[in-house]
């Protein structure tokens, strides 16, 4: 976070919401820092003389002070890479978009859904979660379950979600 903030810096002073959407934004969506970790760093970085903060149109806008600069020109390479890193597609970006869409769907039948539809969400869930175990065992993963039940992929009854 901290290198993340002092490259956003080095390029203009910014708020911190400024600095949150770009890092989302450079980091192509796949780091979304909070309001919790971004402010604590730049007090963290006010506490060692790096940035200073001074009220503008009613925010709080965050500036690099002299040390900060220097600091900057010092560690340019590091703070550089810290989008190579951050925007470098991982493998995972595809399955992250999709637990996010199944996640919505879920939302949507748990708030709307008939008591039938709310069974049938729950046992296509837990045969997807069981198919991904196998997956991950190197068994074929077959054809969806029709019965219920929590058995994990050894066929031991669980009570747990993973």
């Amino acid at each position: 976070m901290r290198t993340a903030v002092l490259a956003l810096l080095a390029e203009e002073s910014m708020h911190g919401y400024q600095i949150i959407q770009e890092i989302a934004e450079r980091s192509g969506g796949a780091w979304r820092p909070s309001p919790g970790s971004v402010y604590p760093t730049v007090s963290q970085l006010a506490d060692e003389g790096l940035v200073r903060t001074e009220k503008a149109e009613g925010r709080s806008v965050i500036h690099l002070t002299d040390a900060g600069r220097t600091y900057v020109d010092e560690h340019r390479e590091e703070l550089d890479a810290v989008w190579n890193t951050a925007a470098a597609e991982d493998g995972f970006g595809a399955l992250r978009e999709s637990v996010g869409l199944v996640m919505g769907a879920v939302s949507q039948v748990a708030q709307v859904g008939r008591e039938e539809q709310v069974t049938e969400a729950v046992r296509l869930l837990d045969d997807t979660r069981r198919r991904l175990y196998l997956l991950l065992a190197g068994e074929p993963a077959g054809e969806p379950t029709t019965t219920g039940g929590d058995a994990d992929p050894s066929g031991s009854e669980t009570g747990t979600a993973g």
